[in-house]
């Protein structure tokens, strides 16, 4: 049995895990690539494109928004206030772990029913532009597996946590430490093969000249790819979108079905060599590598404020409002890391492709496509943009242009 670590130590490790983490994100972060004109959505959007935009997310953001305040305030109700203890006391479930895992998943449940009219109002919306094509059956399947899935991750890190604490006292922090952080690493390394089949089917691409261009273009930047997967996006969606998931053995690079049918084929490859970037320069691994460190940094953060009180299960409410008032404090550093690591991706498209006039367009196409925001508020923008707007985007593919003795003009005429 271990002994349990002087007070100074989680104090400590706090400090040196708080000093790592800041390490690797100013380390891993590219912060400046390329010096970018101002961004002007004026001059590649037409005045209709842009009233649209506009317009949808006039209607759209306040019920968006209504339903992101739900989810952080009913955790924070029920967790900060006697509610949390009460509610636990009226379950009447042994043992104690299990009454824990109700209790974490009945929260979830609350807010995911009370945010049901806003997500409706938000639903219709995207129908009523176009952008959804979900039926309401499917709409609902994947909010309950969306809930199962958060409720199942929330509930076992907390009741591991408690255990944990149960069973030392002060010292419990250390194990709880790795627990939590190699949870973040399993998470990410499984999500492609656990979690995104629950959602959607994919299926290799097929053999032909979109294929073969494919993997040539990966096998001259150097990145290995056994195969290109197709999502089965359309059911749900008129988005565009592609992506890289996992790491090792499990890294997989997907394409939603939506792009293969609307787009031109050179603006295709370069969404594909997009992703070859994010696999190139391991940014999954490396965004896995911080959210270790901020899991273990969170726990040392729970034993500072809890202490001991860790092990009582009938703060199980306060636990579960303290790990949302984290998620949220952090969402702003790791959007902004988010935004580096894709504008880094765009820059690594353009040296692979070297077409910015193409790269502009599908810019723009896509935030056409998608409504995208071109000029998000600043709140907005650090609270939940993972990328850069299209116009900062277009603007890279402006600067590439420049730089490499090439123009890029205004599309706002096409």
């Amino acid at each position: 049995m271990p002994k349990a670590p002087g007070r100074w130590a989680p104090r400590v490790a706090g400090g040196v895990l708080a000093l790592a983490l800041v390490f690797t994100i100013a380390v891993t972060t590219p912060w400046h690539l390329i010096d970018l004109p101002k961004p002007d959505a004026t001059l590649d959007f037409t005045a209709a494109q842009i009233a649209r935009q506009n317009a949808f997310r006039h209607e759209i953001l306040p019920w968006s928004t209504a339903s992101w305040v739900i989810s952080i305030v009913v955790p924070l109700l029920i967790g900060f206030t006697p509610l949390g203890r009460k509610l636990y006391d009226r379950l009447g479930i042994r043992p104690w772990f299990l009454r824990a895992l109700v209790l974490v998943a009945g929260i979830a449940l609350i807010a995911n029913l009370l945010a049901v009219p806003t997500d409706v109002m938000a639903e219709r919306i995207s129908r009523k532009y176009g952008l959804s094509v979900t039926d309401w059956r499917l709409w609902v399947w994947d909010r309950g597996v969306n809930w199962a899935l958060t409720a199942l991750g929330v509930s076992v890190l907390v009741v591991v946590l408690m255990a944990l604490a149960k069973r030392w006292k002060q010292g419990w922090w250390l194990p709880g430490a790795i627990v939590t952080a190699l949870l973040v690493l399993g998470v990410s390394f499984a999500y492609p093969v656990l979690v995104e089949p629950r959602f959607n089917q994919f299926t290799s691409l097929p053999a032909g000249a979109l294929r073969n261009d494919f993997m040539q273009l990966a096998e001259r930047d150097g990145v290995p790819v056994k195969d290109v997967l197709v999502a089965d996006a359309s059911k749900r969606t008129t988005a565009l979108n592609a992506y890289v998931s996992g790491f090792g053995s499990t890294r997989r690079l997907v394409v939603y079905d939506t792009l293969l049918k609307d787009v031109p084929p050179a603006q295709v490859r370069l969404v594909v060599a997009h992703e070859l970037g994010h696999a190139a320069e391991d940014d999954v691994l490396h965004g896995t590598l911080i959210g270790v460190l901020g899991a273990a940094f969170g726990v040392t953060l729970l034993r500072l404020l809890l202490g001991a009180r860790m092990g009582d299960p009938r703060r199980t409410g306060t636990v579960v409002a303290l790990v949302v008032v984290g998620a949220t404090l952090a969402a702003p550093v790791q959007n902004l890391v988010s935004r580096k690591i894709e504008a880094r991706a765009d820059y690594h498209s353009l040296r692979l492709t070297n077409d910015p006039r193409d790269f502009a367009a599908m810019q723009k196409d896509l935030a056409v496509r998608n409504i995208s925001g071109l000029d998000p508020s600043p709140w907005r923008y650090w609270m939940f943009a993972t990328h850069p707007t299209p116009p900062e985007r277009i603007a890279m593919g402006r600067a590439w242009a420049r730089d490499n003795g090439g123009t890029v003009p205004p599309l706002a005429k096409k």
